[in-house]
């Protein structure tokens, strides 16, 4: 097997993400990204992992499998995800997730007074969501159930936390806050020649520990490479495409400019055709995508790996893998 180039795993594959973020020898990693996400309004000083995969009340329910499922020490549960590719129902996704940690919450018996503890969703975006009730501004967004009149927290125990970390740009010496450092490794890790001065914090230690290529097991390294074959496949057909979409709508809406008169036709039909370009960019980019998906989703069998940890890692229906 060749030699991997990078020095170290790249956080946004599939398996950097649960090796670093899912597994209990590495759990004070998790512990402390997760205290730098909530700053303070939230304090976690330890977590429990729990079994990542959940069944419907039959075996014919659409199944349930996150990349990381914990627990804290006051029973609050939280699923961390990392999400590489757009959704057209990602937000439905997110919903859908929290019902497993609120039902499984639910006591056998009639005395069960339907308390339940706190349940966080952190969605980890390696892509712009272009969500119009975000501010736009900001990469972390926060969604609870609130009034739409007063805006007032209606309900305090269901967090979805979104954060966009393909937006995240700062460099290594405008990097200030622990949480900036996190997503700073997030989203640059497998880059790093070696592990610059502003990432000496003691907590780091275990980070570049795990993450060094170089002392993987040979099975280890076989999987690591399936994972960020199947990360780079994924990436470069939805970058293929909506290049290919803004071009086309560009060139459109520049032709249909000039008959207008220059001036006026420039102006217009820029605007028209940057705004057809960019409709047609990700609708091809959706349907393109959905072709790589799959394509990737059969070599990715092809290895070996079963239907489940497919459809995870691409992102495609557990029935539709398991078609293949």
């Amino acid at each position: 097997m060749r030699e991997l180039e990078d020095r170290y795993i790249s956080l946004l594959t599939d398996f950097g993400f649960k090796r670093i973020f899912g597994t209990a020898p590495n759990k004070e990693l998790l512990i402390c990204f997760l205290n730098s996400l909530f700053d303070g309004t939230q304090v976690i000083r330890d977590v429990k992992y729990l079994n990542n995969e959940h069944l419907g009340d039959s075996g014919l329910d659409r199944k349930a499998i996150f990349d990381v499922y914990c627990e804290g020490e006051n029973g609050e549960k939280f699923i961390v995800e990392m999400q590489n590719a757009y959704q057209e129902f990602f937000k439905d996704r997110s919903l859908f997730y929290t019902t497993f940690p609120i039902r499984e919450q639910a006591e056998k018996g009639s005395d069960w007074d339907f308390r339940l503890t706190h349940v966080y969703t952190v969605a980890l975006l390696n892509f712009d969501m272009h969500e119009e009730s975000f501010d736009t501004a900001d990469i972390c967004h926060t969604v609870k159930l609130c009034d739409v009149k007063t805006h007032k927290v209606f309900y305090r125990k269901l967090d979805f936390i979104y954060v966009e970390i393909a937006k995240f740009d700062k460099t290594e010496d405008e990097l200030v806050t622990l949480y900036d450092k996190w997503l700073y490794v997030l989203k640059n890790l497998s880059r790093l020649e070696s592990r610059p001065k502003v990432l000496l914090d003691k907590v780091f230690d275990r980070l570049f520990e795990e993450a060094e290529i170089a002392k993987f097991t040979p099975r280890e390294l076989r999987e690591y490479e399936d994972s960020r074959k199947a990360y780079r496949d994924l990436k470069n057909s939805l970058d293929t495409a909506k290049r290919e979409g803004i071009a086309e709508g560009m060139e459109k809406g520049l032709a249909e400019g000039m008959e207008k008169g220059l001036a006026e036709g420039m102006e217009r039909g820029l605007a028209e055709g940057l705004e057809k370009g960019f409709e047609k960019g990700r609708l091809e980019e959706r349907r393109k995508a959905m072709a790589e998906k799959q394509e990737i989703a059969r070599q990715l069998l092809n290895t070996g790996m079963t239907a489940e940890q497919v459809s995870a890692i691409v992102g495609l229906p557990l029935e539709d893998v398991q078609g293949m």
